[in-house]
């Protein structure tokens, strides 16, 4: 495994945003990237599922097998890496660095325990983190059976996930230093905005 490259991820140092499917974060994410085209790099996943109809490797996700991420991971190639419904997913250090050497800012979307393996990885420069919170499970619920697109069984288990990971970035625990609840989205956006670029963007 190569060296990280711990001077250009200090000087540009990533985002970590998390928050519960439904918070709004692919919204002000998008939103953010539109405003400022040069400044933000989006890490890309490793994936052992197979691609959906449309997705890209290189753009989605990078898909790679179960040999070559399992290999990855030993190799520590990755700083945070997880397994969902029989499939893996991971970002890799190398990805992070290449947002980094663009002098670019890389913006991680992750899940709670992902958060957890950034926040304790023992020689990854440490992120900036922010956590996208809905104003409580209620809305939270409602704007998920807005969407129309999910089981009833997805809803539920969305729903079970969020109220763990609303518990967990309110304990001492969390590594966040913000907590941004979108109640309203331009206001959410500012704040994040504001948490990211700066008070004079």
């Amino acid at each position: 495994m190569a060296p990280i490259d711990t001077h250009a991820i200090e000087a540009n140092r990533p985002i970590v945003i998390s928050g519960p499917s439904g918070s709004g974060k692919s919204t002000i994410l998008k939103r953010l990237f539109e405003e400022y085209p040069d400044k933000f790099g989006f890490s890309v996943s490793h994936t052992t599922r197979a691609p959906r109809a449309g997705e890209q490797d290189g753009r989605e996700y990078n898909f790679v097998t179960k040999e070559a991420f399992l290999d990855l991971v030993e190799h520590k190639g990755f700083v945070e890496h997880a397994q969902f419904g029989g499939n893996h997913y991971g970002t890799s250090i190398k990805a992070i660095e290449d947002i980094a050497e663009k002098g670019r800012i890389c913006i991680l979307d992750i899940e709670m325990e992902g958060v957890k393996q950034v926040a304790n990885h023992p020689n990854f420069p440490k992120p900036r983190f922010l956590f996208l919170s809905p104003p409580s499970l209620e809305i939270l619920e409602q704007r998920l059976r807005g969407r129309a697109t999910d089981k009833e069984e997805a809803i539920a288990k969305r729903l079970n996930q969020a109220k763990v990971e609303m518990e967990f970035a309110e304990s001492g625990e969390a590594p966040h230093e913000k907590i941004v609840v979108n109640d309203d989205l331009e206001k959410a956006y500012q704040e994040v905005k504001e948490f990211i670029v700066g008070k004079d963007a």
